[in-house]
C-alpha cells in the first residue's frame, strides 16, 4: 500500500483544549491508517480573524498515511465530528476540535472540498510556529519558501503565541 506524508494542524478552544487535541490525534492514529510520525509542542494561541472567544490551544502533527487528501479529509471531519464540534459554529468561531490537512506531500490540490496546501497557513503563526518544531525546511509547494522563511516573514506583532507547558 502506498504511504504518504501529510502535516496536519490540530487545535481547540473549547472544553479541555490539550485533551481535545490529544484525543483528535490518538484518534487519527486509531484508525489504522495513519501513523503519527511527530509532532510539535503545543501552543497557546491569539484568536485570528473573529477575536470574540477563548484563545486556542494549537499543534501539527507530521503523520505517514496510506489515504490519498481527499480520504483523510473526509477521516479528519469525522473525527471532528465525533469529538462533538457542530457545523453551526461561526466561521472562525469557537470550535471543540480543529484538524485541517496544511501540506499533503508536495501536491497543490484546488477543488470545492478540499484546498491543499491549507489556503491560510502562511498566514497563520498558529500554524507555522508548530510546525517550525516538525521540520522548519519543508518547502510550500506554491510559494517555493520554508516553513522557517514564512515565519519569520510574519509581523511581530501578528497572532500572539506562547508555548503552553504540558505533559503529554
Amino acid at each position: 500500500m502506498e504511504k504518504h506524508t501529510a502535516f496536519i494542524s490540530v487545535g481547540s478552544n473549547l472544553g479541555n483544549k490539550l485533551l481535545n487535541c490529544q484525543n483528535g490525534i490518538a484518534a487519527l492514529e486509531r484508525s489504522g491508517a495513519s501513523i503519527v510520525k511527530d509532532r510539535s509542542k503545543f501552543y497557546k494561541t491569539e484568536p485570528v480573524d473573529y477575536k470574540n472567544q477563548d484563545w486556542f490551544i494549537n499543534g501539527v502533527v507530521k503523520i505517514v498515511t496510506t489515504l490519498d487528501p481527499f480520504q483523510l479529509l473526509s477521516e479528519l471531519k469525522a473525527i471532528e465530528d465525533y469529538a462533538g464540534r457542530s457545523n453551526d459554529t461561526r466561521r472562525f468561531g469557537p470550535r471543540i476540535l480543529d484538524l485541517d490537512i496544511v501540506i499533503y506531500e508536495d501536491i497543490v490540490i484546488k477543488s470545492s472540498m478540499l484546498i491543499v496546501p491549507h489556503p491560510k497557513m502562511h498566514k497563520r503563526r498558529f500554524v507555522l510556529e508548530p510546525f517550525c518544531d516538525i521540520d522548519p525546511k519543508i518547502i510550500h509547494p506554491v510559494f517555493k519558501k520554508d516553513i522557517q522563511q514564512m515565519l519569520a516573514g510574519l509581523e511581530d506583532s501578528e497572532q500572539k503565541v506562547v508555548l503552553f507547558r504540558c505533559d503529554y
